[in-house]
C-alpha cells in the first residue's frame, strides 16, 4: 500500500494528546498541506489561524466548557466530561480555519481539514477534527477570540483540527464496504 493511502486507512480521531509542543518544521509542513488543499474554482474561502499558545488553547477550552454546562441539555457537557472535562483534548496546536461563508466554503474547509488531519498522521502526530471549537467563538466572548485569532471581516468559524503527541491511542474505525454501491 502507498504511503497516502496508508495514512488515510490509519489515521484515528485522537481525544488524548500529550501537551507537549510541536516542532516548528512539523507545523510548517501541515500549514502547506493545509493551503495546498483544493478548493471549488481556486477560491480558498479561508483563513487560517495557527495557534500555539497554549494558554489561549486553555482559555477557550474552558469557556467552551462552561457554555456546555451552563446548557439546559445537560448530555454534551457530560460526554465531554466523561472523555476528561476538555473540549481540545490537551492539544497543543490548534489550526482554526475561518470561511468566508460563501456558496462551497463549507465543503472546501471539510476538505482543508482532511489534508491537515492526514498531513500531521504521515509526521506521527494525531489529529482530531473539531466542530466543538465553534462552542465558545458563539459566547459571550466570541467575539474577543475572534479578533486574538485575527479572523478576517465577514470570516467565520468554518471546522478547526487539533494537533499534537497522541497520549492515547485507539485504533482506526472499521472502514464500512457497505455504504458504497458500484454502478
Amino acid at each position: 500500500m502507498n504511503e497516502v493511502l496508508k495514512a488515510i486507512s490509519e489515521r484515528f480521531s485522537c481525544r488524548d494528546f500529550e501537551g507537549t509542543p510541536i516542532a516548528d518544521d512539523q507545523i510548517n509542513a501541515i500549514v502547506k498541506a493545509a493551503v495546498a488543499s483544493p478548493s471549488g474554482m481556486n477560491r480558498q474561502p479561508w483563513n487560517i489561524s495557527v495557534i500555539t499558545d497554549k494558554a489561549f488553547i486553555e482559555e477557550m477550552d474552558k469557556e467552551g466548557m462552561n457554555i456546555l454546562y451552563a446548557a439546559e441539555d445537560k448530555s454534551t457537557g457530560e460526554r465531554m466530561k466523561s472523555r476528561g472535562g476538555k473540549l481540545f483534548y490537551n492539544a497543543p496546536l490548534m489550526i482554526m480555519v475561518a470561511s468566508d461563508g460563501s456558496d462551497c466554503a463549507a465543503l472546501d474547509c471539510g476538505i482543508l481539514s482532511q489534508s491537515i488531519a492526514i498531513a500531521a498522521h504521515s509526521l506521527g502526530l494525531g489529529s482530531v477534527i473539531c466542530g466543538m471549537a465553534a462552542i465558545p467563538l458563539n459566547g459571550s466572548r466570541g467575539e474577543e477570540f475572534k479578533k486574538r485569532m485575527q479572523f478576517p471581516k465577514g470570516y467565520n468559524f468554518g471546522i478547526a483540527v487539533l494537533v499534537g503527541k497522541v497520549k492515547t491511542g485507539k485504533e482506526p474505525h472499521e472502514a464500512d464496504m457497505g455504504k458504497v454501491i458500484f454502478v
